[in-house]
Formats: C-alpha cells, sequence, structure tokens
C-alpha cells in the first residue's frame, strides 16, 4: 500500500481549543490541529498556539518545537530559564519539569514521541 506525504496548511484538521491544566497565570487558552499520527499512537505531530500565560508542566513525551510566531519562556525546575522566539527551534526531552510561559501569543510547529507506558 502507498504512503501519502502530508502537507501542513492543506486540508487542515479541525481546530481543537484547550487550557492547561495547572495554571499559574493569565488565561492561556490553546488550540492545536493535530496533522499526522502514526498507527501505533506514539508519534504525532501538528501546529499549537497559545495565548500569554503562565503553567507547569511535567514532560512524558519527547518534543521537538519551531516557534513560528510569539515568543515562550521555559524554566526547569532547577531555576535554569530559557526564552525562544520566532525561528528558534528545540527539544524538550522527556522528564523535563517546570514551567511554560507564552509571553507574545505563540504559534508553533511540534513533533512528538510519547512512549507506551511500561
Amino acid at each position: 500500500m502507498s504512503k501519502r506525504l502530508i502537507r501542513f496548511g492543506v486540508n487542515a484538521p479541525e481546530i481543537e481549543h484547550g487550557k492547561p491544566a495547572a495554571v499559574l497565570s493569565g488565561n492561556p487558552v490553546t488550540k492545536l490541529q493535530n496533522y499526522y499520527t502514526d498507527p501505533t499512537g506514539q508519534f504525532f505531530s501538528g501546529i499549537w498556539e497559545s495565548a500569554s500565560g503562565k503553567w507547569e508542566v511535567n514532560y512524558s513525551e519527547e518534543e521537538f518545537c519551531a516557534i513560528l510566531a510569539g515568543k515562550v519562556t521555559l524554566t526547569g525546575e532547577d531555576g535554569v530559564a530559557e526564552t525562544f522566539t520566532t525561528g528558534d527551534a528545540f527539544i524538550i526531552p522527556r522528564g523535563f519539569k517546570g514551567t511554560w510561559e507564552t509571553i507574545d501569543a505563540v504559534k508553533k510547529w511540534y513533533v512528538i514521541f510519547e512512549p507506551k507506558a511500561a
């Protein structure tokens, strides 16, 4: 069976609206368009957006992010902060704990691998 390529922006999936669970400040409503999920349900990719706000994070997945617009700061539980803006790309490793702060409304591409629980 032939596999087809997936082009972001074409035949866009429905937008899912949400809000992070452990909000510390602001009103960070989010939008998600998941363009691809592999047959195992462990690998997926799409576009994610967030309004300004700050919340706690605890990553059980590996995530690649490429910022398309906006500005965010991630701060690890060790207090080390990194700020990313339009054009930046980075990896959030599984096990990262800390906070995500959307400073200026953000839009990013994401690619996530989440291994099945043992």
